[in-house]
């Protein structure tokens, strides 16, 4: 199901009823891990790019890129290109860029923001985009950590996107009164449970601002989401706590939407670009406003 304003993956929402299977054109992802030792000249190369290569020595800066590359698939080998080919680019072109501006920024004490990430983003992007033949470079990511990273894409590379996880315990019932009881349970199957049930929810806000902005503030933007939708949400009964739920199923698009129109507007001068909530690890919605 997708349309401007949703994206929602479960393995409940459809099946493949044609197997014929002749690609032309698709998006290939890597992630490319790596460490930097801001106290060392350099670091050892590895052998595990599983972990990180270069691997890092003792305590080091772990960073790990994901590279989205659009193109058509190349009928004699199958690939759009070759996963090997983007790891040597990301590491003779990229790594030695962020080696060389961590080490630099770190001996003269200076704050590495977010700013100073989504320029090296930048780079990288610059540095990468002619590299894969016809296949064009779509997407970049730069993980932070497990729960937050910045992103840029092709379609404004001025800008950056900053996505970071929250979590949330609520329980609900899907139930609507107009149907028989009969037609809930058949629709709703154990999710009509009469007594409710409840979900460990993952939210991810992303945000898109300028490069160069300085004015964003990872812990303001912690604090709105905290307040504005978590304390809101959380260890709750939806279907009763939650006012906006009173006549609205809490499924996990109508939960996606909701926490949309409680944090539009919010992030002044950075916009909200998409809501994303997983329900399980097999069932998220996007909403994109």
């Amino acid at each position: 199901m997708k349309n401007s304003k949703f994206e929602t993956s479960s393995e409940r929402s459809r099946e493949i009823v044609n197997s014929k299977f002749t690609p032309s054109a698709c998006v290939l992802a890597r992630r490319v891990r790596f460490s930097i030792n801001p106290f060392l000249s350099q670091d050892s190369i590895g052998f595990n790019s599983f972990s990180s290569k270069p691997a890092g020595e003792g305590l080091s800066i772990f960073f790990e890129l994901s590279v989205e590359l659009a193109g058509e698939v190349e009928p004699t080998t199958g690939f759009v290109v070759n996963v090997s080919d983007i790891d040597m680019c990301v590491r003779k072109f990229m790594v030695p860029v962020f080696a060389e501006r961590i080490r630099a920024d770190f001996h003269k004490g200076k704050h590495i923001g977010l700013s100073d990430l989504t320029e090296l983003l930048k780079t990288a992007w610059n540095l990468l985009a002619d590299k894969f033949n016809k296949a064009r470079l779509s997407k970049l990511s730069l993980k932070l950590n497990p729960f937050r990273e910045v992103a840029m894409d092709f379609t404004n590379t001025g800008s950056v996107y900053f996505s970071e996880k929250f979590e949330f315990a609520a329980m609900h019932k899907l139930w609507n009164d107009d149907f028989t009881e009969q037609r809930n349970f058949e629709l709703f199957g154990k999710c009509a449970n009469p007594t409710g049930h409840g979900h460990n929810y993952i939210v991810e806000i992303t945000i898109k601002k300028p490069i160069g902005d300085n004015l964003f503030s990872i812990a303001d933007f912690e604090k709105i989401v905290d307040d504005e939708l978590i304390k809101v949400v959380d260890h709750k009964n939806l279907n009763v706590d939650v006012p906006e739920f009173g006549r609205t199923n809490p499924t996990v698009e109508n939960i996606a939407a909701f926490a949309w129109s409680k944090l539009t507007g919010k992030f002044n001068p950075v916009i909200l670009h998409c809501v994303t909530v997983w329900e399980t690890d097999r069932t998220y919605c996007s909403y994109y406003g």
